[in-house]
């Protein structure tokens, strides 16, 4: 067990949703009394949270909220020298909850903090993404380009679902009213790739979008990060495509094409729409065409 633990709550997660499962948390958190409670008040808030309580001696910091809360604490901690790095806790308070997901963490928000409090730490590898205009940011479970980046731009529009729900409401708006294509010069680990595509995701993690199976053989450990890009395709073809990404099967489809990496270096021939652990990271009104994606083997340790 950690002897300092800094615990940082997104109150906003989920909608909202995340203040009341973090009030039956209490009596939990009450039970380590070196635990700290910081709330967050505005975007990268946790980041600088999160970096704090690295320099402060913290031994283990928990991200309480949604996969956007457990990027901005990541960020953070990235910040500091590996040897000075706390563990990372994560309690689930969000829609989505991917990266608690790759890890086993619990659903429960309650044992997911007694796994946060007793668990054991197991390192896992954290990726690192750059852009043309000097952005730099660490990321744990997703980046997605194209397709799935305009779905989560929708899904948080949708008011009348929650969690999946809303992201397969938004996927089939996306599908309807806005369905971009991009041509992309890819080098990937030194081999080049060019391919006019709807999306491409690359994955230290299974899943996105709280249920979509996007490489299915992906684990936040292994050493290796994972991609799966989908060709140009038709808004029916599309339609056959999903239910397979749902179910982990679309490595069988002639359209998907799943990979491993390393290193990757994008080219895009327009703006691309791009979201880093759910995160909106660039639109057209912020022209990206340019990246770089590294892994980070043990970039940190989760306690699970």
């Amino acid at each position: 067990m950690a002897n300092k633990v800094k615990l940082i709550f997104n109150p906003i997660a989920n909608l909202g949703r995340a203040w009341n499962a973090a009030s039956a948390l209490r009596p939990i958190i009450a039970e380590n009394i070196d635990a700290d409670w910081a709330g967050t008040v505005y975007p990268t808030h946790a980041t600088e949270l999160a970096r704090k309580a690295a320099e402060d001696g913290y031994d283990l910091v928990i991200a309480m909220g949604g996969d956007g809360t457990m990027h901005e604490v990541l960020n953070g901690l990235m910040q500091v020298p590996a040897e000075k790095r706390p563990k990372l806790g994560l309690v689930p308070l969000g829609s989505g909850n991917d990266l608690s997901f790759a890890c086993g963490i619990s659903t429960k928000p309650e044992e997911a903090l007694r796994q946060a409090f007793i668990g054991e730490p197991h390192f896992i590898d954290v990726a690192r993404i750059k852009d043309d205009y000097g952005r730099d940011e660490y990321w744990a479970n997703a980046v997605g380009i194209g397709f799935d980046t305009i779905v989560t731009i929708k899904s948080r529009k949708v008011k009348m679902f929650q969690g999946f729900g809303a992201y397969l409401t938004a996927v089939l708006q996306t599908i309807l009213f806005q369905y971009e294509q991009f041509h992309l010069n890819i080098e990937v680990d030194g081999q080049h790739m060019e391919k006019d595509s709807v999306f491409l995701v690359l994955m230290n993690g299974k899943r996105e979008g709280g249920g979509f199976h996007v490489t299915p053989d992906a684990e936040p450990d292994d050493g290796v990060l994972d991609y799966l890009l989908v060709d140009k395709v038709s808004r029916l073809r599309m339609l056959r495509i999903l239910p397979e990404v749902l179910k982990g099967t679309q490595g069988k489809m002639k359209d998907c094409h799943l990979g491993r990496f390393n290193k990757m270096e994008i080219h895009s021939d327009k703006p691309l729409f791009l979201h880093v652990d759910g995160e909106i990271f660039a639109t057209p009104n912020a022209p990206v065409t340019h990246l770089y994606i590294e892994m980070i083997k043990n970039g940190i340790q989760v306690v699970r």
